[in-house]
């Protein structure tokens, strides 16, 4: 399974096939760590996340700290956007809450 799931599990639904059971991602407060910046024309949340991260799989860190949602991708080049910069604590409460 790829990284973009490591953190979900599976369950059997009422029929018996093997579902992916829904991850519920922590809520992520604001740090003095954190950095605004204002996205790039074409900039996506997986670019970004590689940037700041070196994964692009963490997107989900960045859409979550600000509230993107609805299946949003790119990113408004006029609207400035926070980058969590302490992620540790976040991935620690989401492999908490996966278990």
């Amino acid at each position: 399974m790829s990284t973009r799931y490591a953190h979900t599990k599976i369950k059997k639904n009422k029929d018996g096939r093997r579902v992916l059971k829904p991850t519920i991602y922590p809520r992520i407060p604001i740090r003095d760590t954190d950095i605004f910046i204002y996205p790039k024309y074409g900039d996506r949340l997986d670019i970004i996340a590689f940037k700041h991260y070196g994964d692009t799989s963490l997107w989900w860190i960045i859409a979550k700290a600000n509230n993107i949602d609805k299946g949003t991708i790119r990113l408004d080049p006029t609207k400035q956007i926070r980058i969590p910069i302490e992620i540790e604590p976040i991935l620690i409460q989401l492999k908490a809450a996966s278990y």
